[in-house]
């Protein structure tokens, strides 16, 4: 009779062990990556000190990787604004001929906001309401204002920057 050494097998296989470690490594790396891009947004954003335009009066633009016109200053009404779906972006005229620029996207939760009444924007996603004129936050659960967008006025002529 031959006598076998039976070994218990403990523990996972090294084949499991090599899956979770990539599948861990993939979490870290996407998740660095995706901090990394909303982090220097917002100090692109940061850095727009207000999100005021800089008017040229019809010269060069002054903004670097200035887009397509947004919209004619006449199309924004002064002491509030005009949503920019696509480039989730919202502009306002505070007072007379001073335009300001902010993110359509909530501070809280990432939601888009789609939904502005008189120079209040809501998000639908948790209630969040701010002001266009400034960016602050009117209602919360969300703390952060909105971020500032840098924007051009040349002539009547509303571009992002």
């Amino acid at each position: 009779m031959t006598s076998e050494s039976v070994q218990p097998k403990s523990g996972p296989s090294r084949r499991t062990i090599v899956a979770a470690a990539g599948a861990a490594g993939l979490t870290v790396a996407l998740t660095a990556c995706g901090s990394e891009d909303k982090a220097s947004d917002s100090s692109t954003e940061q850095g727009a000190a207000g999100g005021g335009a800089t008017n040229d009066g019809g010269g060069a633009s002054t903004g670097a990787g200035a887009g397509a016109a947004l919209a004619k200053t006449s199309d924004i009404p002064e002491g509030s604004g005009k949503i920019f779906k696509d480039e989730k972006v919202v502009v306002s005229q505070p007072t007379a001929g001073d335009y300001k620029a902010f993110s359509t996207i909530c501070t809280h939760r990432d939601c888009p906001m789609v939904d502005l009444k008189d120079d209040i924007i809501s998000c639908t996603c948790h209630g969040s309401r701010f002001s266009v004129l400034d960016g602050s936050v009117k209602k919360g659960p969300a703390v952060e204002p909105l971020a500032a967008k840098q924007i051009s006025v040349n002539g009547d002529s509303i571009t992002l920057a």
